[in-house]
């Protein structure tokens, strides 16, 4: 039995590591405002924080700040989640009590002095309540630690993971958990299918294995009972502690504070049992030899026993009357507890468990349990009984205070009425033994000034942008004098600048200059100018898929002034003879075009009308084809009134047919279609005939009311009438048949006058705005839905630049390549302009290739390249040419990566911007912020004006072209919202029932619960389709019969609708208004219940499937084929870039298999049922010239054997060229089912008719949900988008549609790199005045300061810091002029420490010594030497860390090593002496930032906020003597202080942040350091992954996938991105370096091509 349980035992912890090894490590709160539902197991918390190096054992206060601090960063990143905690898990504790009274009383604080949620009624995670509880909560992960305290509670919280992935949930460890300003990243273990197989396989031995361990633990906790309470079980001692406090209740009837109840409390209980075993010793010891006599002596007595009480009971005085300010200065003994104390400690420490748990009996007592978190305080306890045992017994005798001592007597008296067994002693003197409670140690007070902190002098330094950056503040600071050793001895570099080098005449090229150029302008090769040509014409006909708009040819006309425009539209002046001429010319066009229009609908409307006789939907479309192309109004007014009669032909002999049973409404829809296109855009052609037609049509659907109000008709009598309304009509009210059955079909209220500026299409009043802020030269922040529209402006913004000059240039900036390509293409394809030599109209700059980059007027780039090229100082006179840039998707400047750059470039710019974007929640602050950067840059150019007015008449043409047009700019940034989108979208829940996939439609208001529209409303972005708002009415009137309102909202008589034949979108929208308005004032006004019963109506009957939903994907494609739902697009988890394919190969399967025959027989031609492709859709040719591209690509050949069958699939590892197959083919609707990832999502132009969300991921959240469903319903073709989930649990769905999309928040904005870069910027810019006010403008308005004084101090001082620190490592010098390898960091500054860093050990001669070339050939390095250099710059480059639990992996690796080796020994020592010195001046760095701290929160526990202030107690001799430490405690949280913990600490390895005060705002990990070991939570060291030098010496991908756990994807781009490292290190090397022999730049080389060849093979 027992081998049976320790193998089950085995095998699932060997699945937890194999899971922890893959796991992810990723931001856990993904962009929701409130996040997704999670759980926090409370053991794994309460084990994380005991186990911080930090924290003293026994030092409750700093252990509940460790707790609430993690708690409150969780919920201030937003997330929602309970903390449980289960019985069972308390048997783990049973040797260690102290943590059982500690686990007991995080419980009741939580419970009682936070607001968070706490479950402590689950026994364990196999019962029955337990799993309803998951699937009724559906929490989306569970934080659980991956290690406990001992093997027991280890395995518990293994069963715990094991079972939480059957039920679905993720697991997320606590190890290796790190967090910046708005996120927190951790491992994330996804539930699987394996996992849940291992569980179902194993299920009976798991539960058997789980309930023999909890009977073991239950018996090793009564042994360690009877070891201390000999015959009293567990039960006898919860009724002797009951006893214990109803004494106590007694004597103090009036209530208590919880800490003098359970010091009172406890030491009487546990006297009485200290008591009770000294007796049994006795007993024992008379009963047997003198042997055990011994034994007895290695016991404390009786008396010994009453000091120790007595000690704790003034301890706890001290705690009731000393605030935290005092006791932070309290001195920190080191000396050890004697061990026949830990007899006592136990005993006592049960006891305390056994009163508070039982608390809750004692619910009517007034007690007061604010403090719970300060129950002890052990290194107290340590000093005081230091002070009695060695100080007063060596003659200091100080007073205890009057408080003080009143407290103690009273708790000691108390305590002596409370013991039964015996009269114990009086409360003075404390101590009356001899024996000493502490071993004797030689230095038993730990020392603060053993070790100082170094005083930091700043190094004074003189730099006018600093001076203006830093000069309020800087007068506070020390600075060192000139002939300071500090400041002497600085190394004197050589200045540096990038056009001529220190080391080398040669000039260092820049990050622009090394990024590949696609093309070579100055080739003439032919062979090379053809295949120049052949892109141009695919960018033209990508650009032609993306956008139907013709090409247009620019050409330039000078910038005019707006004054003219407005002339030439306002005033008339008389027509001269050529005007004449044009104008007849144009009548004559028109009347040619009407009589053309009419000759084709003459061919055509026989067969249209007979086709529609037969088929009324085959011939309504083409009715519908026809009416789309036509461009007159009088022939497509014939064509309506053919299609009107039509229809009254076939509803008239549809409903004789039927009779009276059901009626096929889709023919009454196509009639009331018709109706409302006559009435609405063709009204000023109506005849009286034709208002009798349609009059008559109304009356034939039972509309009579509306019939009378167009045309009044008496030609029958009224019985006559009502039989045949009731043959023929709807059955149904007019407003509620157009909005059940015509929603979508409403028109919607567009504009009918043109506007000149726009031929294609006559925009909206929000898109007129737009444009008028581009001609006014504004700035504007844009939210808008997708596929609104919002785009146009960009394109009118770019021909307007285009028209104005050859020399303006607009960028736009878009957050991926797949989005620059594809914005790039539409360039190309809208506009061509003869250009002067040299000069192209779009260029493309990304990290990976760039063309025509500098050399176009329309710039399309990612935000790092944008970024580049305004921070290159030499590249500032192209920067000047810029005249707009084109901010796309701008809500990434509250993204995970990158965030910091487009706050860099929208405070760099100078001109105007355009900032779009479909999901920003918060865009007035935004708009508010980029203002205040307006204006200080109109102040700067007011300022600049002023300077260069005398220089204006000696410019050239194009400097008084630039001042022209940036004399006209306007500082405004002005906000266009637009709420609306284009089409309505409905959603649905998929589900499985009896083996196939069922849909039920999803109601909005389902997602939303009455505490939700109670306390935020009805989101502002969720809207209804209209037969939505007819379901909404419909279940109030069911749910309120008496409802007062019913008749005001009732459809037929709702004020908008009444007597409107044709009811628009905006009658809908105003209803859907009207109906939420109500529905809140039911809530407002007390009417819940109903409110509740609405929603639960309105809720879908939703069974989740309890198989593998995975298996009947491709059913559900098959089902929306049918449907006629597709083109689809499928999105899937983000990180599992193989499941797409795998999707897709079964969807290949299931489609062909009914046709498996037919496929045999036919091999070579894929038969028309067997495939999703529209073969329709693209001629031969254009897919052979799509195919024809990616023949040379990685998954070219799946991608056609997929594309031929109408399925493709779209994820970020994909070139750009298979990416471009699978979106031209979709659009053109030749595939039709299309995998995806989120990369998709961001803006790229690939509408289609539904999504399907088809797999639940950490990154599905409110953000990407907005921008993958706003691809539903293609404008123009689908009025109606369709959102499914499948495979999504229910109340994720809710949580997606009910969320607001995230605020943007600023990031911390500075590195010490990007310092670097804006003092090149500041120093050595073409215009220095114009580079130093980008400097300042970046560094005084980062998004996180804006508004935020304490933050702006915090970032100036960091700001000096990261100076004085450049300085130190001689990469600028005191003028703040870059110096040294200065280019070399900056160039690296992606990889930041670690550039620094490996700066360091160049300078030092590090590589050098390395890098011994072979006795044979002096230029080639052995293979032994480039591994140590691979090896060296993994550690630097390449660090991924593994759990730390993964160390213990019981595994076989095949190709790699896997755990990466430690640097070599003097690259060590190196590392050690740099990151001391960074940290000792990082610490003086924190003690002067500290200053900026609010004491105030910093002395409140910072969730609960219960404070620890008050008057510091000054009439006790003895506070003073043992609180003495008032130096060497500034940047340590007082908190953390209680554990011992001085401002030298921070000087040690890995200082966790939560040992700094949080409120300056300042992380310890933004010090530039990088230690060679990381330990996690609990102290365990985190190892390396070894990928890069494995892949280095193996060169397969595959073994790293297989060996060192990584995604394929994953692999290849860690690999490229090492690989781009190596290439830019060497290629800068060999710039810097004049001798063209140099061991180091050779070596370099010789990596940088053998990588390069092993990384083309993958």
């Amino acid at each position: 039995m027992e081998e049976y349980c320790t193998e089950l035992l085995e095998n699932m912890s060997q699945l937890i590591l194999e899971n922890m090894a893959k796991a992810d490590f990723s931001s856990l709160l993904n962009d929701f405002v409130e996040s997704e539902f999670f759980l926090i197991d409370g053991d794994s918390l309460l084990v994380t924080c005991v186990c911080e190096s930090s924290l003293k054992p026994g030092q409750s206060l700093h252990f509940f700040y460790l707790v609430e601090r993690y708690l409150s960063d969780v919920i201030n990143k937003g997330g929602q989640f309970a903390v449980v905690f289960f019985k069972d898990a308390e048997y783990t504790y049973f040797n260690v009590p102290k943590l059982l009274t500690l686990r007991t009383a995080l419980i009741l604080h939580l419970q009682k002095n936070t607001t968070i949620e706490v479950w402590t009624k689950f026994s364990g995670c196999f019962t029955k309540e337990w799993n309803k509880c998951l699937d009724q909560r559906c929490p989306y992960f569970l934080i659980l630690a991956d290690e406990g305290l001992n093997d027991q509670q280890t395995h518990l919280f293994n069963f715990t993971a094991i079972q939480s992935w059957v039920a679905k949930v993720n697991i997320v460890l606590f190890s290796g958990q790190t967090s910046d300003i708005l996120r927190l990243y951790a491992y994330f273990m996804q539930s699987s299918y394996t996992n849940q197989m291992f569980y179902m396989k194993n299920r009976k031995k798991i539960i058997m294995v789980y309930k023999t361990l909890i009977k073991r633990l239950k018996k090793w906790r009564d042994k360690a009972l009877t070891a201390l309470f000999g015959d009293l079980k567990f039960n006898n001692m919860v009724g002797e502690a009951c006893e214990t406090v109803s004494l106590l209740k007694q004597v103090w009837p009036e209530g208590s504070d919880i800490r003098r109840v359970l010091c009172v409390a406890s030491c009487s209980l546990s006297l009485d049992m200290y008591h009770c075993f000294l007796e049994s010793r006795e007993k024992e010891a008379s009963q047997q030899t003198c042997k055990v006599k011994q034994k007895k002596d290695t016991c404390l007595t009786l008396k010994d026993m009453e000091d120790f009480c007595k000690l704790h009971c003034l301890s706890v005085a001290f705690l009731l009357h000393l605030p935290l300010s005092q006791r932070a200065r309290s001195r920190f003994i080191t000396s050890k507890w004697i061990q026949d104390l830990t007899t006592v400690f136990k005993m006592k420490n049960w006891c305390e468990y056994f009163i508070l748990s039982n608390m809750h009996m004692f619910e009517s007592w007034s007690l007061n349990f604010l403090h719970l978190s300060d129950l002890s305080d052990e290194p107290l306890l340590k000093n005081i009984a230091f002070y009695y045992e060695k100080e007063n017994a060596e003659g200091l005798d100080l007073n205890v205070g009057n408080v003080i001592m009143k407290e103690y007597v009273q708790l000691w008296d108390t305590v002596s009425k409370l013991v039964r067994n015996f009269d114990v002693g009086e409360p003075f003197p404390v101590r009356t033994t001899k024996l000493h409670f502490l071993q004797k140690t030689p230095s038993p007070i730990k020392e603060s000034s053993q070790e100082m902190i170094p005083n930091l002098g700043f190094i004074p330094l003189s730099c006018t942008l600093v001076d203006e950056f830093t000069g309020d503040i800087l007068k506070d600071l020390p600075f060192l004098k000139s002939d300071d050793p500090i400041v002497t001895s600085l190394v004197k570099h050589k200045e540096f600048d990038e056009l001529v080098h220190w080391h080398s005449h040669r000039p260092l090229s820049d990050d622009y200059d090394r990024t590949k150029a696609n093309f070579n302008e100055h080739s003439r090769d032919p062979y090379y100018l053809k295949g120049i040509q052949k892109y141009h014409v695919f960018q033209r006909f990508y650009g032609n898929s993306l956008d139907s708009v013709s090409s247009k040819l620019i050409t330039t006309q000078g910038a005019k002034p707006k004054k003219d425009c407005f002339k030439s539209k306002s005033s008339k002046t008389h027509e001269t003879k050529a005007d004449i001429i044009v104008r007849e010319n144009k009548k004559r066009l028109i009347a040619k075009e009407e009589q053309k229009e009419e000759q084709r609908w003459n061919s055509l409307s026989f067969n249209t009308e007979e086709e529609m006789k037969k088929n009324l939907n085959s011939g309504m479309k083409k009715l519908e084809e026809f009416l789309k192309s036509c461009k007159s109004n009088s022939v497509k007014f014939q064509a309506e009134k053919v299609g009107l009669n039509v229809c009254l032909k076939v509803w008239k002999d549809h409903c004789r047919a039927e009779g009276e049973t059901t009626k096929d409404l889709s023919i009454a829809v196509g009639m009331m279609k018709r109706i409302h296109s006559l009435l609405d855009k063709h009204s000023e052609l109506l005849q009286e005939a034709d208002q009798k037609l349609i009059a008559r049509c109304l009356m034939y659907l039972g509309f009579d009311e509306l019939a009378n109000s167009l045309y009044a008709t008496q030609d029958a009598a009224d019985d006559v009438k009502m039989r045949k309304k009731n043959k023929y009509s709807v059955g149904i009210g007019p407003a509620r048949f157009q909005l059940q059955y015509m929603g979508h079909y409403l028109i919607r209220e567009e504009r009918k006058d043109p506007d000149p500026r726009v031929q294609d299409f006559i925009p909206d009043t929000w898109q007129r705005e737009l444009l008028d802020v581009v001609d006014n030269y504004e700035s504007a922040v844009i939210v808008a839905p997708t596929s609104s529209g919002k785009t146009y402006a960009s394109y009118y913004c770019m021909e307007k630049v285009l028209k104005e000059s050859d020399e303006g240039v607009v960028v736009y900036v878009a957050p991926t390549k797949a989005l620059v390509n594809q914005v790039a293409a539409t360039v190309q394809h809208r506009y061509t302009k003869i250009m002067p030599a040299g000069e192209v109209v779009c260029g493309v700059f990304t990290r990976e290739y760039r063309h025509d980059a500098l050399n176009c007027q329309v710039l399309v780039t990612v935000p790092a390249c944008f970024e580049i090229l305004l921070l290159a100082p030499h590249r500032q006179n192209w920067v000047k040419r810029i005249r707009y840039v084109i901010f796309d998707e701008v809500h990434c400047l509250g993204g995970e990566i990158g965030a910091e750059i487009w706050e860099h470039l929208l405070v760099m710019i100078r001109c105007p911007f355009l900032a779009l974007s479909a999901t920003i929640s918060n865009p007035q602050r935004l708009t508010e912020w980029l203002q205040s950067v307006k204006r200080y840059w109109k102040e700067v150019d007011s300022a600049m004006e002023k300077g260069t007015f005398s220089k204006r008449s000696c410019g050239s043409r194009g400097s008084c072209h630039k001042e022209r047009v940036q004399a006209r700019q306007s500082y405004k940034v002005r906000l266009v919202l637009y709420g609306e989108r284009y089409n309505d979208m409905e959603k649905y829940l998929c589900s499985v029932r009896q083996g196939d996939v069922c849909f039920d439609h999803f109601h909005p208001c389902a997602a939303l619960t009455i505490d939700h529209i109670e306390k935020y409303g009805f989101p502002s972005d969720l809207a209804f389709s209209p037969r939505e708002s007819i379901q909404l009415y419909d279940t109030m009137l069911q749910v309120w019969e008496r409802w007062p309102q019913a008749q005001n909202l009732c459809p037929e008589t709702f004020t908008h609708f009444k007597n409107k034949i044709v009811i628009k979108k905006l009658d809908a929208r105003k209803y859907e208004e009207s109906l939420k308005e109500e529905f809140t004032n039911w809530i407002k006004n007390g009417n819940e219940d109903e409110a509740r019963m609405v929603l639960k109506k309105l809720s879908p009957n939703f069974q989740e499937h309890r198989g593998r939903m995975l298996d009947f994907f491709p059913c559900l494609v098959e089902k929306l084929r049918e449907m006629d739902k597709l083109p689809a697009i499928f999105f899937l988890n983000e990180k599992s870039q193989k499941s797409p394919r795998r999707l897709d190969q079964a969807l290949m399967s299931e489609a062909e298999h009914n046709y498996l025959l037919k496929s045999l027989e036919k091999n070579l031609e894929i038969p028309q049922d067997c495939t999703y492709a529209d073969q329709k859709a693209i001629d031969d040719e254009t897919l052979r010239m799509v195919f024809s591209r990616v023949k040379f690509e990685r998954k070219g050949d799946i991608l056609k054997i997929l594309a031929r069958r109408g399925i493709g699939y779209h994820h970020s590892s994909m070139s750009a060229k298979e990416k471009q197959l699978v979106e031209i083919l979709f659009r053109k609707g030749f595939i039709r089912v299309v995998t995806a990832t989120g990369t998709l999502a961001l803006g790229i132009n690939m509408p289609c008719k539904s999504v399907v969300f088809a797999q639940n991921s950490v990154y599905l959240d409110a953000l990407n949900f907005r921008q993958m469903s706003g691809r539903a319903g293609r404008r123009g073709q689908d009025l109606l988008g369709d959102v499914y989930f499948f495979d999504i649990p229910l109340p994720k769905v809710e949580k997606l549609i009910k969320s607001k999309v995230p605020e943007l928040r600023g990031q911390f904005p500075l590195s010490i790199s990007f310092i670097l870069r804006l003092m090149l910027l500041a120093s050595k810019a073409d215009d220095p005045e114009d580079g130093k006010a980008k400097a300042l403008s970046v560094l005084k308005h980062s998004l996180l300061s804006f508004k935020q004084p304490r933050a702006t101090d915090m970032l100036k001082l960091y700001f000096l810091y990261s100076l004085q620190f450049l300085v130190k490592q001689g990469h600028i010098d005191q003028e703040g002029n870059p110096t040294g390898f200065a280019g070399l960091v900056s160039h690296l500054h992606y990889h930041e420490p670690s550039n620094l860093i490996f700066v360091s050990f160049l300078v030092k001669g590090l590589f050098h010594k390395l890098c011994q070339p072979i006795s044979r050939d002096p230029k080639r390095f052995s293979e032994d030497v480039m591994e140590k250099l691979v090896l060296v710059l993994a550690n630097l480059f390449g660090r991924r860390y593994f759990p730390a639990k993964f160390g213990d992996v019981n595994a076989k690796f095949y190709q790699s090593k896997v755990f990466l080796d430690d640097l070599p020994e003097d690259f060590s020592d190196a590392l050690l002496e740099y990151n001391m010195q960074v940290t000792e001046d990082f610490a003086s760095f924190l003690l002067i930032v500290s200053q900026l701290a609010d004491m105030k929160q910093e002395y409140q526990l910072p969730l609960s906020k219960i404070e620890f202030t008050g008057k510091e107690c000054e009439d006790s001799p003895l506070v003073s003597h043992l609180m003495n430490c008032v130096e060497g405690r500034v940047a340590v949280s007082p908190f953390v202080c209680l554990s011992g913990n001085f401002d030298v600490d921070l000087l040690h390895p890995g200082v966790p942040d939560h040992v700094i005060l949080h409120t300056i705002g300042i992380n310890h990990n933004q010090a530039p350091v990088l230690w060679p070991h990381i330990l996690d939570n609990q102290g365990r060291k985190m190892l390396l992954n070894a990928y890069a030098l494995d892949f280095y010496k193996h060169g397969s991908l595959l073994g790293l996938v297989q060996d060192n756990r990584l995604h394929e994807g994953d692999a290849y781009y860690l690999l490229k991105d090492f690989f781009l490292t190596i290439k830019s290190i060497s290629v800068s090397l060999r710039e810097l370096c004049e001798n063209e022999d140099d061991n180091v730049v050779l070596a370099f080389e010789q990596l940088s091509e053998s990588f390069q060849a092993k990384f083309k093979k993958v």
